[in-house]
C-alpha cells in the first residue's frame, strides 16, 4: 500500500512538474514598470504589424516598414532603409506566390541606438518583418519584431546609454529563403560592427519560448547567459539536434560565417504557422512574454559585459522545468553517469542474479522497441503513411502528441505485466541498455547525453538507497527519482512532438523507457491479463484518434500556398 501512494505522488509531482516546465508565464500589463518586459505593451505594435499579410514587396510591407521606422526612431535610434536584390530562387518563390514576374527589391531596416563605446562590437537585436503569402504573421515573425521593440523601449527606460552599441536589424525576404540577411552579410557596411546576435524566430503561435541555437564554442556565451537571465529555458542537446536539422533562419547565415549568437523561438500552437488565423488575436501572449523577458535580460548582460565573451568549449546546459539552469562542462557527463552506474550495480551487487539482469534488461530492449514499431504503427493509420499536407499535420499535433501518450501507456503497461520486474537484478537490467546509450552518447555527443544521463543518476542514487539505507528511504528516494526524471521526460516528450512527432513519433519511446526505468521501483504486482486488457483498451483509444485525423478534414489553418489551395 505504502509504494502506491509513493507512485501516486511521483506521478501526480511528475505532471505538475511538466505543465510548469511547458506553460509560458503570464503576460505583464500596460502597467508592468518601465524598465521591464510588457507583453501588453508589445501586443499595441503587433496588432499594427499583424493586422494582414506584407510579403516582400508588397504595399503592407512597406506600410509595415514606415510604421517600424517611426517607432525606432521615436526611441532615439539612428535608422536607415538598406535595399539590394533577391536570388533566383527567391525571385521563383515570390512569383508562385503572387503569380506574377514583378521582382521588387529587398528592403532591410538597419537601426543604432550608440553606446559609450562606439568603437566596441555591437549587440545585434535581429527578426524579420516579411510575412508569408496569406498570413498576417502576428507570430513568425511580428512577435520577434515586437519583442525587439520592447526591449529596446525598456533599456532605454533605464535611463543610462549602454557601454556599446546596440544594433537593430528588421530584415526582408526572411520567407523567401533569408534574403534579406544574406544581403545585410554581403555587402552592407555595418556587417563588421557586429559582434554578437541574438535572433528571433517563432514556427506557431505559443508555447514556451527557448533558446534553440547558438555559435560554435558556445561555452562563454553560456556562462554570461546563465548569470544575466532570470530563469532561462534553453538546453544543449536543442542546439546539438538544429545542427542536424535542414532548417535554417536568419542567424543561419551569420553563424556560417563565425559570428556569435543566440537563437530564440517558440513552436508552440504549431496550427499558426504560416497560417491565414495567425492573427493577433491568436497569438499566445504568455510565449511574448516568456521570449521578451528572456532577450530583455540577455541583451542588457550583453550590452554590460567589458568584452564580448569569446570562443570556449561547448556546455552541456538545459533548464530543470524552467525553474532552474544547470550548466556543466561536458566532462562532469562522465561523472555523473559514474554515480548512476554504481548506484544501480551497487544495488543489484550479491542481490540479483545473471538471469534478473539479462531479463531485465531484455524487457527494457522490448518496451523500446515494441512502443517504438507501435508509435510507427500507429501513426501511419492517422495518414503519416500517404500524401500529406505539412500544415495540416502541424495543426493535428495535439491530437498526435494524445496518441503517442496512450500508446506508450499502452507499451507500458504490457512491459509491466509480462516482463519488468522491480527486484534489484531486473532493474539493474533495465538501467543496462540505457546505460550503454548514454556512453554511446557521452562519447560522441557529450552536449545532449544528459536526458539519459542525469535521470539514471537519480535512479542509480534511489537504488542503492534501498539496500543501504533501507526501504523507507529507498521508497522516498524513488518517489523524489521518480517525480524529478519523469517530470523532466513528460515535458522533453512533450517538446519533441511538436518538434518531429508529425514525422517521427517513435521517438517518444526513449523518454518513455527511462520514465519506466524510474517509475519500476514503485509499482506493485499486475495480473497480466488486467495489464494486457488495459494496454487493449489505451491502443484502442490511440487508434480512435489516428482515425479522427485520418478522416478529419483539411485544417482551414493550412497555408493558403499549400497543396491543397
Amino acid at each position: 500500500m505504502r509504494n502506491w501512494w509513493a507512485l501516486l505522488a511521483a506521478i501526480v509531482g511528475a505532471v505538475i512538474l511538466a505543465v510548469v516546465a511547458t506553460t509560458p508565464p503570464g503576460p505583464a500589463g500596460t502597467d508592468a514598470p518601465a524598465t521591464d518586459f510588457s507583453a501588453a505593451r508589445a501586443m499595441t505594435d503587433d496588432r499594427v504589424i499583424g493586422r494582414a499579410p506584407h510579403p516582400t514587396g508588397s504595399a503592407e510591407d512597406a506600410a509595415v516598414r514606415a510604421y517600424l521606422i517611426q517607432r525606432l526612431r521615436g526611441m532615439g535610434m539612428e535608422v536607415a532603409e538598406a535595399t539590394g536584390t533577391m536570388d533566383d530562387e527567391g525571385a521563383k518563390r515570390l512569383a508562385n506566390w503572387s503569380k506574377s514576374d514583378a521582382t521588387p527589391p529587398l528592403t532591410n531596416i538597419v537601426a543604432v541606438l550608440p553606446g559609450r563605446d562606439r568603437s566596441a562590437p555591437a549587440v545585434l537585436l535581429m527578426a524579420h518583418h516579411d510575412s508569408v503569402w496569406g498570413s498576417p504573421g502576428a507570430a513568425d515573425d511580428a512577435a520577434g519584431v515586437v519583442s525587439l521593440l520592447e526591449t529596446v523601449r525598456a533599456i532605454r527606460a533605464g535611463g543610462h546609454q549602454p557601454a556599446r552599441d546596440l544594433m537593430v536589424l528588421l530584415t526582408d525576404g526572411e520567407e523567401l529563403g533569408l534574403e534579406g540577411v544574406k544581403a545585410f552579410f554581403a555587402s552592407d557596411p555595418r556587417r563588421g560592427h557586429v559582434g554578437v546576435i541574438v535572433n528571433l524566430e517563432t514556427r506557431g503561435g505559443g508555447g514556451r519560448a527557448q533558446m534553440f541555437e547558438t555559435g560554435a564554442d558556445n561555452g562563454a556565451m553560456i556562462d554570461l547567459m546563465r548569470r544575466s537571465v532570470a530563469r532561462p529555458v534553453a538546453t544543449s542537446l536543442s542546439v546539438f539536434i538544429y545542427k542536424k536539422l535542414p532548417n535554417s533562419t536568419d542567424y543561419t547565415v551569420a553563424k556560417r560565417l563565425g559570428v556569435p549568437g543566440f537563437n530564440y523561438a517558440f513552436i508552440g500552437r504549431p496550427s499558426q504557422y504560416h497560417s491565414p488565423t495567425a492573427t493577433p488575436d491568436a497569438l499566445d501572449h504568455g510565449a511574448l512574454q516568456d521570449m521578451g523577458r528572456q532577450v530583455l535580460d540577455l541583451t542588457r548582460g550583453l550590452l554590460a559585459a567589458p568584452a564580448l565573451p569569446g570562443a570556449a568549449p561547448d556546455r552541456v546546459f538545459f533548464d530543470a522545468f524552467g525553474l532552474v539552469f544547470v550548466s556543466y562542462a561536458a566532462w562532469v557527463g562522465w561523472l555523473i553517469l559514474l554515480v548512476g552506474v554504481a548506484g544501480y550495480a551497487g544495488a543489484a551487487w550479491r542481490r540479483g542474479t545473471l538471469g534478473e539482469v539479462a531479463t531485465g534488461a531484455g524487457a527494457m530492449l522490448a518496451l523500446i522497441l515494441g512502443a517504438g514499431l507501435l508509435l510507427w504503427l500507429v501513426n501511419l493509420v492517422s495518414g503519416a503513411g500517404g500524401a500529406v499536407n505539412y500544415y495540416d499535420r502541424l495543426a493535428a499535433i495535439p491530437r498526435l502528441e494524445a496518441q503517442a501518450l496512450l500508446v506508450c501507456l499502452a507499451a507500458l503497461v504490457v512491459a509491466r505485466g509480462r516482463w519488468l520486474r522491480p527486484n534489484a537484478g531486473s532493474i539493474a537490467g533495465a538501467a543496462l541498455p540505457l546505460v550503454l546509450l548514454a556512453i554511446l552518447a557521452q562519447a560522441t555527443a557529450p552536449t545532449a547525453a544528459y536526458p539519459l544521463a542525469v535521470p539514471l543518476m537519480l535512479g542509480g542514487l534511489a537504488a542503492a538507497s534501498w539496500r543501504w539505507f533501507g526501504t523507507t528511504t529507498g521508497v522516498i528516494a524513488s518517489a523524489v527519482a521518480a517525480m524529478l526524471g519523469v517530470g523532466y521526460m513528460l515535458g522533453f516528450g512533450f517538446f519533441l512532438l511538436e518538434a518531429v512527432g508529425p514525422k517521427t513519433p517513435m521517438i517518444a519511446a526513449l523518454p518513455l523507457g527511462v520514465s519506466a526505468l524510474l517509475l519500476l521501483p514503485l509499482t506493485p504486482p499486475v495480473a497480466r491479463r488486467r495489464s494486457d486488457l488495459a494496454a487493449a483498451l489505451l491502443l484502442a483509444a490511440a487508434l480512435g484518434i489516428a482515425l479522427w485525423v485520418l478522416l478529419d478534414p483539411v485544417a482551414p489553418s493550412i497555408a493558403v500556398y499549400s497543396s491543397d489551395h
